[in-house]
């Protein structure tokens, strides 16, 4: 099958499952009701994901006709141990999606039935090595809510339209294409979420182009990595990029984040499970990366790369601990308490490996405001751990339209110049919104990996320059606007004025003797 014909059957699924997505909702927001369709695909995938994991074994060993979904639930715990310890949990044979959904419409008490299916399936984790991916991970589906409806009946009429829903996805056949397309729905449907919702969606998913281009420059042409870690992951999306472009074995300790929104958190597990990351190469956590930062044990790590809020508040000095916390101590001060994104970039370069490089997405005020931002980037280039600025162009994110900028930086440089790229026109205009295409992300990579002056675009500049220019980082401080104005030839413009003149002067003449001779004929 083509490129072209599989990006218009992909368009065409992605078209249904957005209109079952809507249908489903009825009157609820869509952000509100996002958790439920998005936990009802994660408990089709693991259903289906955990039946044909057995299916082959058996039908391996010699029994063709073997189904799992078929077996009856006391002769199927008699492998409850064994999968656990394979795939992180368990599931009978009569809680499998496929099941539940043939029985939904009759069920009086659907509610009640998937509150106890997703808490079996939590448990079942309980004391295992897989027992932190699970816990809690169904938290959000609240089969009781009143967004469902008013009572039991109109909940589960929801319930059996959910799942009926989900069901009615055609994912295809074979492992891999299944697993790209629950993967990708999943990525699509939250997406769309995002892009609906306004200022709140954009602050936990970063659009794929923008995910790809900062992983791409993170990597740096790099085909295996050990660690990939996000400091505010969201759900997700920047993490799995290491993923989609290295392929299965090209992480290969694995994945690890930190989420302070509760919910968010939840959906980033569901994600890494959807796209096939085994529950034992990723470790999410959830808090407040800042104050208390859940992966000492792991770093550090050979790429960094994070999309973080942008200047939300933080304790900063308020709290006297801060000071003296080896991720921020080296600047000698602490990023503003209203302004945390610099915050977040210390964090970044103290977890980073010595051979290993941070990709974040920064609000365009960190670069050139004064006080405590400007003294911490006096530390970071004074040290020489900037490797690029890339100024981005507006409107790419969900919620917000500000251009934003990437900063790059390595502990171990080959030199001491920085690479300023002018990127804020590659884009196409989508609607309202500006979009990256592949062509776009492949030439601002290519700016990156070439550091080399091309006119108004990319400018190499010294750290010396940088220090004169007051430890400014503005992408426009160093690279000139072409001049788009048309250019003016002040002599051919004078002699082309003189021309007009002396053509005037005659009309003049030519009408002064046609009145006169108008007048003279009048006194006759």
């Amino acid at each position: 099958m083509s490129d072209h014909r599989r990006e218009q059957e992909r368009a065409e699924l992605y078209k249904s499952i957005w209109a079952i997505a809507n249908d489903l909702r009825g009157s609820v927001d869509g952000w509100d009701f996002k958790n439920y369709v998005l936990t009802t695909l994660f408990y089709r995938y693991i259903s289906e994901n955990l039946t044909n994991y057995i299916n082959q074994g058996e039908r391996e060993a010699g029994d063709e006709s073997f189904d799992y979904a078929l077996m009856p639930d006391e002769d199927a715990e008699g492998a409850r141990e064994g999968l656990i310890e394979e795939k992180g949990f368990f599931i009978l044979p009569s809680e499998l999606f496929c099941n539940v959904v043939s029985r939904a419409k009759e069920d009086e008490n659907l509610n009640e039935t998937l509150e106890k299916i997703f808490r079996h399936i939590e448990e079942s984790a309980m004391g295992s090595e897989s027992e932190r991916n699970f816990k809690g991970l169904f938290s959000d589906f609240d089969v009781n809510s009143n967004k469902l409806g008013g009572n039991v009946q109109q909940r589960n009429d929801k319930l059996v339209k959910l799942l009926n829903g989900i069901n009615s996805i055609n994912f295809g056949v074979g492992k891999a294409t299944a697993i790209d397309a629950f993967g990708d729905t999943y990525e699509y449907l939250m997406g769309m979420y995002a892009a609906n919702a306004g200022k709140s969606g954009g602050e936990y998913f970063t659009p794929q182009e923008v995910s790809r281009l900062l992983t791409l420059i993170g990597l740096g042409g790099r085909t295996k990595v050990n660690k990939v870690y996000d400091p505010a992951c969201g759900s997700g999306s920047l993490l799995l990029q290491s993923a989609k472009i290295l392929g299965d074995d090209g992480v290969k300790i694995g994945y690890f984040g930190q989420e302070i929104n509760i919910t968010t958190y939840n959906l980033c597990r569901i994600n890494m499970f959807l796209h096939d990351i085994g529950y034992d190469k990723f470790d999410i956590a959830h808090g407040d990366t800042l104050a208390n930062p859940l992966h000492w044990d792991d770093e550090p790590f050979d790429l960094v790369v994070s999309n973080p809020p942008y200047s939300i508040r933080w304790e900063g000095d308020s709290n006297p601990v801060l000071i003296n916390d080896e991720r921020f101590s080296p600047a000698g001060i602490l990023a503003p308490k209203s302004k945390a994104d610099l915050a977040f970039v210390m964090h970044a370069l103290s977890w980073l490996s010595a051979e290993g490089t941070a990709a974040i997405v920064c609000f365009p005020g960190v670069f050139y405001r004064g006080g405590a931002e400007q003294k911490i980037r006096k530390y970071l280039i004074d040290n020489n751990f900037v490797d690029a600025v890339i100024q981005m162009p507006d409107n790419l994110f969900y919620g917000t339209s500000i251009a934003t900028c990437l900063l790059i930086m390595k502990r171990n440089r080959p030199d001491n110049r920085v690479t300023f790229i002018d990127a804020s026109h590659e884009c196409v205009k989508v609607t309202n919104a500006n979009k990256l295409t592949e062509e776009n992300i492949q030439k601002i990579y290519g700016y990156f990996v070439e550091r080399a002056d091309v006119d108004y675009t990319v400018k190499m500049v010294e750290t010396d320059k940088i220090a004169e220019e007051k430890y400014n980082l503005s992408v426009s401080t160093y690279v000139e606007k072409e001049d788009t104005r048309e250019k003016i030839d002040i002599v051919k413009l004078n002699a082309e004025i003189r021309e007009i003149v002396a053509r005037e002067q005659i009309l003049r003449d030519e009408i002064d003797k046609i009145i006169a001779e108008i007048e003279g004929g009048q006194t006759v």
